[in-house]
């Protein structure tokens, strides 16, 4: 029950968060977050053009998300799809934006020891639950002990 409990805490977190304002740039951009990482190979650099406006806006709200909380690949296509993205379009803006996703199982390992505690292995249950892989899982833990 903790888990769940726990889980439903972060998506409930992660709800309010999501909806904060977003201040663009003084240039208008976007400025790169620490854990996001351009992946050419998986995600090539589409121009703004050729991206639908589903697309365009699911990017947008996936940067939104990881600029003010932390999520498994599984966790963040979830949420954009809970905000009414279609699968395909929430898949494509977490392939776009190619998170570092053993820094943001860190950071929500992170997130979680500043408001409970765990053991080591629970707090993997917990990243795990959450939907990131027992590897990024591990390593998130591991940063906290």
């Amino acid at each position: 029950m903790r888990k769940i409990i726990i889980a439903t805490f972060a998506l409930a977190a992660g709800l309010v968060i999501g909806v904060a304002a977003c201040e663009p740039s003084e240039s208008g951009t976007t400025t790169p977050r620490a854990g996001v990482v351009e992946n050419a190979e998986s995600a090539p650099e589409a121009p703004a053009d050729d991206l639908t406006s589903a697309q365009r806006n699911a990017v947008r709200k996936a940067e939104s998300y990881l600029e003010y909380s932390a999520f498994s690949e599984s966790g963040l296509v979830t949420q954009l799809e809970f905000e009414g993205f279609d699968t395909a379009d929430a898949q494509f803006a977490v392939t776009h934006l190619s998170p570092d996703w053993m820094e943001q199982a860190v950071k929500k390992a992170e997130s979680y020891m500043e408001y409970s505690a765990f053991s080591e292995s629970g707090l993997v249950g917990q990243l795990e639950f959450d939907g990131f892989t027992p590897e990024q899982a591990a390593h998130g833990a591991a940063s906290q002990f």
